[in-house]
């Protein structure tokens, strides 16, 4: 019995030597945990840009405005006497010259009244002839002289009045130009004051727009400007008005351009784009894409300097094309950072290399 218990507790300690021994064993088969040394030289790594040199151009600096074209003149025609159409000699869209038949009204007595004045004037000037005789051998005082003299005179202005009236029977173009539009139609009777007709000139035409009150000084009569129409068309001609009373409400003053129009070809009313030169000044080409936007709201672009740090310069545009932007403020020979400026800041250290050929940028050279 004793044997037993003994045997039995001999197997238990076995049995818990083997299990302990195998745990130790593969306890002591796995490494220890460690981990490699970081590689800092990344976060050291200077960033690399791409840069252009380049040197600024004599550009005519311009003042851009929002305008539109402008007939010189439009003139609502209209019936001076009143009268029934009887004859139009015109249609809408016609071209007439100064003087031209628009329409004509039925003349009624009017002749008859001319030949009445007539008749009238002679008999009146007979009388006046005859008591200047009469007066200068003595047979007639200076007063019934004088009131011959003015029986003579009423006569001549009531013969005037009537040609007056019957020459107005024909209602005539006040100046070459395009019939815009015609009110009268044959048979309307119209009053003293009706209009007949809209007749429009477009040659020269007008391109009017509003200049504020900074750039108003630095423009002059008699430049050469141009405009560019939203039909795509571009035009030029001569500066001739400048406003000398801003607007009330805008502050601006108004400022005309006069293009020659000879086809008339150009209507009135195209919404246009004006430029007007005001003076030279250095300026460089760049992409828009290059421009900067700092917090503050200033436009600028990222330069290399001197010391191979970045640099930001604030530009006013000057003009803007297919090819790029023109701006003003910077220095005659600029470094530009072209490619890689949104990713580094103002002061940061940079490698650069040239944009085109990929070599790399020596030495900077300043910028102002």
């Amino acid at each position: 019995m004793k044997r037993s218990y003994l045997l039995a507790a001999l197997l238990a300690i076995a049995a818990a030597g083997w299990i302990a021994s195998g745990q130790l064993a593969d306890g002591g088969s796995e490494p220890p945990a460690s981990k490699p040394p970081a590689d800092l030289s990344a976060a050291d790594q200077v960033p690399l840009v791409r840069v252009r040199r380049q040197s600024a151009e004599t550009r005519v600096a311009e003042v851009i405005l929002r305008g539109r074209t402008e007939a010189l003149r439009t003139v609502e025609v209209k019936a001076e006497i009143q009268g029934r159409v009887i004859e139009l000699g015109i249609e809408r869209g016609d071209s007439v010259t100064a003087g031209q038949m628009i329409a004509r009204l039925a003349p009624e007595d009017r002749p008859a009244k001319v030949k009445e004045a007539q008749a009238l004037l002679a008999q009146r000037r007979i009388e006046f002839d005859a008591a200047d005789k009469l007066a200068q051998k003595g047979y007639r005082a200076e007063t019934q002289v004088a009131a011959a003299r003015a029986a003579l005179e009423a006569a001549q202005a009531a013969l005037e009045q009537a040609q007056v009236a019957l020459d107005n029977t024909k209602i005539l173009a006040p100046f070459d130009g395009l019939v815009d539009d015609r009110m009268a139609e044959i048979g309307d009777f119209l009053e003293k004051g009706a209009p007949v007709a809209r007749v429009v000139d477009l040659d020269p035409l007008l391109v009017v727009g509003d200049v504020n009150e900074r750039d108003v000084g630095e423009i002059e009569v008699g430049t050469e400007a141009r405009a560019r129409l939203i039909t795509g068309a571009e035009v030029s001609g001569t500066l001739r008005f400048i406003g000398a009373m801003a607007d009330a409400n805008t502050r601006t003053f108004r400022v005309e351009i006069e293009v020659a129009n000879p086809e008339r070809r150009l209507p009135d009313g195209v919404t246009a784009e004006l430029f007007i030169p005001k003076g030279e000044a250095a300026a460089h080409l760049v992409s828009p894409a290059i421009l900067t936007l700092t917090d503050e709201g200033l436009v600028g672009v990222k330069t290399l300097e001197a010391d191979g740090t970045v640099g930001f310069h604030p530009v006013q545009i000057l003009q803007s094309g297919s090819d790029g932007v023109w701006v003003t403020g910077l220095a005659q020979e600029i470094i530009l950072i072209t490619v890689g400026q949104e990713f580094v800041t103002v002061g940061q250290k940079v490698r650069a290399v040239e944009e085109g050929s990929l070599e790399p940028v020596a030495e900077a050279g300043g910028t102002s």
